[in-house]
């Protein structure tokens, strides 16, 4: 509920406080002394695009308030935590304009951005007028509100959550049958990759070891007689020998040396165990040189076979064996694809009988919904003097989607036998006054906490009707907050709560005022209403009339 509106500077109002209350709270004043202001002035707050010259002649900056009620529950706490905004039950905007048009916001003291503003005035305010386009005369939005109208939030959700469901099977359909068509495409590439690499069957590291056995069979002859004077040079004829002769003259004079010979025995003994591996470790590269003259060909032959597969496929050598298990993978795929295919297309029908059965039900809700609307839009319009007319809520097939597959439209029949139409292209003014406060009513029967604001949607219409119209407004006001801007005298005598806006001069400046009217004040305020410029005792008598019934 809107509790408080303060102005400061704001076209040609300086400085204005209102104190707002729950009912129906109307608003009264000569056309032009300011009462679409106060209008421009909420909607500034509340983040509504609108004129961008708000700021009052000769002022820094032009700035509104605004002040809420929040009970608990109310859908305004879920726009602020998500936008990680704090709250309590109290809820503050306020908004600032320059005469250049910079305008910077913040609620409860943060700051926040226009798109902030307007995700809270969704939940706080909705504003109704004759030209009324930010809903109920907008088709697009038809399907929503008669949706809201059931509370058919659980059936909606699975709809968009079956829908998901279905985009993603079919997606991965997609996918599958897309890979699956690219690899038939190449099957023969790959299953001659394949087999030439299952041919070959190439380990990791086997490049370099065929690499190092070809170098050493290719030096092998020049290797062979180096190899035969190393031997012969550690053997018995060389090192060994005289060794083992040093070992023994120096363990003959062993006694003689007292101990003094025992390191150099011990270090040649060590010597002796050291030479003994070496030259097993040349004999067995001696080995290695005595080979199969057709070796070194197999060797190379399988060497240049494992480089050219790797330059065929851009691969390293070492990284064969592990491309040939990408190719076996990408095969084994490919001959499992069908059978995946076909379980996609299962999942995918699978997937559409869900979808089809949630939007059915969600179908034959809103037909349902669409009976009941359209009787309680008929039991309102009566009471508005509009009992000839017919509305209908008409349901017709369109494009599945997340929302289901059906459009919405509110259509009326002013008249018997009249064709039905759009409600903005059938109704009069005065008419579609009425068919849009039976419609508001109707809607929002089960709302809470939202403020409504009807401006001058009594226009067109006066006496009994007019009369039907005040009657509404307070019922609709009966459970929350109703503002409304009015000329109709029949209207205003049925607001718990008035204030007259009027102009004045000074100064040289006109400036715009509110003031909160008494009861004697209320009926001043209606005779003028009632006989023009010049308010007589019989206006009076007519406004006290008013009040009273």
């Amino acid at each position: 509920m809107l509790r408080t509106l303060e102005i400061r500077d704001m076209l040609i109002i300086d400085r204005l406080d209102l104190a707002f209350r729950p009912g129906l709270n109307v608003l009264t004043g000569e056309t032009g002394a300011g009462k679409s202001i106060l209008l421009d002035s909420l909607g500034f707050v509340l983040g509504w695009r609108g004129r961008a010259d708000l700021v009052r002649t000769g002022a820094e900056q032009g700035e509104v308030i605004a002040v809420f009620d929040l009970a608990e529950g109310h859908p305004a706490r879920a726009v602020l935590e998500e936008a990680g905004l704090p709250f309590e039950d109290e809820l503050i905007l306020r908004r600032v304009n320059t005469p250049e048009g910079r305008k910077t916001a913040w609620v409860n003291d943060r700051r926040v951005s226009g798109e902030v503003l307007r995700d809270l005035s969704d939940v706080l305010v909705e504003l109704h007028g004759q030209q009324d386009d930010r809903g109920l005369l907008d088709p697009r939005g038809h399907r929503a509100m008669l949706d809201d109208f059931a509370g058919l939030e659980a059936e909606r959700t699975a709809v968009a959550t079956a829908w998901a469901a279905r985009r993603k099977a079919a997606n991965a359909l997609a996918e599958a049958e897309a890979a699956l068509a690219e690899m038939r495409a190449e099957e023969d590439f790959l299953r001659h990759a394949a087999a030439e690499l299952d041919a070959l069957d190439p380990e990791p590291g086997e490049e370099a070891t065929l690499d190092q056995r070809r170098r050493v069979m290719q030096g092998a002859e020049k290797m062979r007689a180096d190899v035969a004077r190393a031997l012969e040079g550690l053997g018995l004829q060389g090192a060994e020998g005289a060794m083992g002769d040093s070992l023994r003259w120096l363990q003959g004079l062993e006694h003689s040396a007292e101990g003094a010979l025992d390191g150099a025995m011990a270090a040649l003994e060590r010597a002796m165990v050291e030479l003994g591996e070496a030259q097993s470790e040349v004999s067995r590269f001696a080995e290695m040189l005595d080979f199969d003259p057709g070796e070194l060909e197999r060797v190379e032959e399988r060497l240049f076979a494992i480089r050219g597969l790797a330059r065929k496929h851009a691969v390293l050598p070492d990284d064969l064996s592990g491309f040939a298990d990408t190719l076996r993978a990408r095969l084994a795929d490919l001959d499992s694809g069908t059978g995946r295919i076909e379980a996609l297309r299962s999942a995918v029908a699978e997937a559409d009988a869900r979808y089809d059965a949630a939007a059915t039900a969600l179908s034959t809700a809103r037909r349902s919904a669409a009976e009941r609307l359209d009787a309680a839009m008929a039991a309102e319009l009566a009471p508005l003097k509009l009992d000839r007319a017919v509305f209908s809520t008409r349901i017709e097939a369109a494009e599945p989607g997340p929302e289901g597959r059906d459009s919405v439209v509110f259509e009326v029949a002013t008249n018997p036998g009249a064709p039905a139409g759009p409600l903005n292209r059938i109704a009069s003014g005065g008419e579609l006054s009425r068919f849009l406060l039976a419609l508001k009513v109707c809607l929002t029967r089960h709302q809470t906490g939202l403020t409504l604001i009807f401006d001058e949607i009594d226009r067109g219409v006066g006496g009994a009707t007019a009369d039907a119209v005040g009657k509404r407004l307070k019922d609709l006001a009966a459970d929350g907050q109703v503002l409304v801007v009015t000329h109709s005298p029949q209207v205003a005598a049925r607001g718990a709560h008035h204030w007259r806006v009027s102009k004045e001069v000074a100064g040289g400046t006109t400036l715009s005022r509110v003031a909160a009217l008494s009861e004697t004040d209320r009926v001043d305020e209606l005779a003028r209403m009632l006989a023009g410029d010049t308010v007589t005792d019989a206006a009076r008598g007519a406004a006290r009339a008013l009040l009273s019934g």
